[in-house]
Order: structure tokens, then C-alpha cells, then sequence
């Protein structure tokens, strides 16, 4: 029986080369000469220290355009507040990974409202969609690539 798995997964290794990136422009940037300002990579979460609220705001302009240049959906960021600490100012971007419960339950009541004939069962983090046939699967995947749920998804071991 055909399956495949809907994931939420994102390159770790890409986020790391778009923080580097983004640090080079910083140190480009005319508008950040003679400032103390910089990203910095700590596990799976990047920190932005400035010296200003509005530098962090552009800051995570840069960085979203360096996402995007690695071929990195920004939907996956998850900007937090940010804290002043004395003169400087912090924010962490964390990064959305796996599909939560709330998400999953809804993906499978989008699928079986369309009246597809597969099944679909949350495993933990993914889904695995399993149907009779190759047409419904693929019916079923583009069904969930126009669903706007806030995050980007994956298909993997797509199985005849």
C-alpha cells in the first residue's frame, strides 16, 4: 500500500551559513559602522545583540533576507521578544521544527474534509498518509502544500 510522511524539518547546517552571512553584511552595512551589533549561532537558535531596538528590527530584515538566499522558508523562524540588558538589546529567533498536535489534528481534518480515500495517522511529530493509490497521495499532498498552516512541510519515504 502506497505512504508517504508529512514532516516539518529544517537544514540546521543552512541556518548556521545564512547567521554567517548575515553577520559579513552587518559589517558592511554603512548604518552599523562604529556599533556593536552581531548575530551569533548557539544551538539551533540564533541571537541578535545591538545597541538599539530599531537596529534589532533591521537585523532581522537582514537575516531574513539571508534565509532566503539559502532557500530557507522564513515561516520556520520564531521571533522572540527582545530584552534590554544595560546598552545592549537581545532577541532570539528559535526555529519552528516538527508538527505539533494542534497542526497535525488540523492537516487531518483538512484531508479527510476533502473527501480523499487515504488515512492519516500523527506519529509523534510527522504524519503518515497511506491510500490505495499514487493518485490519491499526490492528491492529497498538494492538498496539504495550499494549506496555509504557518509552517512549511516536507514529504519523505514516499512508498509504492
Amino acid at each position: 500500500m502506497p505512504s508517504f510522511d508529512i514532516v516539518s524539518e529544517i537544514n540546521m547546517e543552512e541556518v548556521r551559513n545564512a547567521t554567517e552571512n548575515a553577520h559579513r553584511e552587518l559589517a558592511t552595512r554603512f548604518d552599523f559602522r562604529g556599533i556593536v551589533a552581531s548575530f551569533e549561532y548557539k544551538e539551533k537558535t540564533v541571537v541578535m545583540k545591538a545597541e538599539a531596538e530599531f537596529q534589532l528590527q533591521q537585523m532581522e530584515s537582514m537575516f531574513r533576507t539571508a534565509c532566503s538566499k539559502r532557500n530557507l522558508d522564513t515561516s520556520f523562524l520564531d521571533v522572540k521578544p527582545f530584552d534590554a540588558n544595560g546598552k545592549t538589546y537581545r532577541q532570539t529567533i528559535a526555529f519552528k521544527e516538527g508538527i505539533e498536535q494542534p497542526i497535525a489534528k488540523k492537516i487531518v481534518k483538512i484531508i479527510k474534509d476533502a473527501k480523499i480515500k487515504v488515512q492519516t495517522a500523527i506519529q509523534g511529530e510527522e504524519l503518515r498518509v497511506t491510500g490505495k493509490k499514487r493518485d490519491d497521495l499526490q492528491q492529497a499532498m498538494a492538498l496539504v502544500k495550499s494549506s496555509d498552516l504557518g509552517q512549511p512541510f516536507q514529504f519523505k519515504n514516499f512508498r509504492d
